[in-house]
């Protein structure tokens, strides 16, 4: 499983940012492309301590039994349930929302292990830096196949 920490993986990860536009058409859910990068920016927050979120009530309740697909190779299914925090109702600019996302994107890179949050996540609860940095290439790379980049 490919990791947000590996410096070859983050440069792919910005590439396929780089690839939307506008006119990016989402191939599932409900967000446009600067909404979906709005929403991985907000996750990234909370990757790189910026934000402490509260638990969810649901993630309590079954995180830990799926804790594993967050970091598995499996890819995540399609309209997946989104923590109220991180859903995107209001427009954005996709550039400015890229440009925030490719410096969290670099940040959490280049940060590595100890640069990563101790906080749990608001549904997966504690993780490993290791968990954080698979897991957040799964967030990212959800969302690109999202918008075909």
């Amino acid at each position: 499983m490919k990791s947000l920490y590996e410096s070859t993986t983050a440069e792919e990860i910005k590439q396929r940012l780089n690839s939307l536009t506008p006119a990016s058409e989402r191939l599932w859910g409900k967000m446009n492309a600067g909404q979906m990068l709005a929403h991985c920016s907000a996750a990234m927050d909370q990757a790189v301590g910026d934000k402490t979120l509260p638990r969810t009530f649901l993630g309590r309740l079954i995180g830990p039994l799926v804790e594993s697909s967050f970091t598995n190779e499996k890819p995540w299914s399609k309209n997946s349930p989104t923590a109220p925090s991180f859903v995107i109702t209001d427009e954005r600019d996709l550039a400015t929302e890229r440009d925030r996302l490719t410096l969290l994107t670099d940040r959490f890179s280049k940060g590595g292990p100890e640069g990563c949050t101790k906080s749990p996540h608001t549904f997966f609860g504690q993780l490993t830096p290791e968990e954080w940095g698979k897991g957040m290439y799964k967030h990212l790379d959800h969302h690109l196949r999202q918008f075909g980049a």
